[in-house]
C-alpha cells in the first residue's frame, strides 16, 4: 500500500540550527534516506521551496482566483514529502517517526487511494 508522509514544520526553525545541529541533522537525512532506498520502500521524495513563494487557485462561480501565498496561514508550512511503498499502515508510521522534521515538526501520514 502506498502512503503519502507529508512534513510539516515553521518554516523559521531551520535558520536557527548551529552549524553542528545543521550537519547532523543533515547525516540523519543522507541515513534516513539510505536506509528507506535499501529497504525498497521509498518511492519518491522531495522538499518544497519556502510557502512565500506559492500560488493558491481557486474556482469560484466560474471565475480563477489566483492569489500569493498559501491558502491559509499556519503556525506549520507544508515543507516536503515522502512516497512509500509500505505493507500496511504500522509500518508507514514507523517511517514516518524516522524523518527528522518529526523531532521539531509533524508528519502526517496518509494512504493513497487504490486505483481501479
Amino acid at each position: 500500500m502506498k502512503y503519502l508522509l507529508l512534513m510539516y514544520a515553521s518554516e523559521s526553525i531551520a535558520p536557527n540550527f548551529t552549524p553542528e545541529e545543521s550537519q547532523a541533522l543533515f547525516q540523519e537525512w543522507q541515513t534516513l534516506l539510505q536506509e528507506a532506498k535499501h529497504e525498497g520502500v521509498l518511492l519518491s521524495s522531495n522538499g518544497l521551496s519556502p510557502v512565500a513563494n506559492a500560488t493558491t487557485v481557486r474556482v469560484r462561480n466560474d471565475k480563477t482566483l489566483i492569489t500569493d501565498g498559501p491558502f491559509a496561514e499556519t503556525h506549520e508550512q507544508l515543507g516536503g514529502f515522502f512516497l512509500v511503498d509500505c505493507q500496511d499502515l504500522d509500518e508507514a508510521l514507523q517511517w514516518a517517526a524516522k524523518i527528522p522534521t518529526a523531532k521539531y515538526g509533524s508528519i502526517e501520514v496518509r494512504p493513497l487511494w487504490d486505483q481501479i
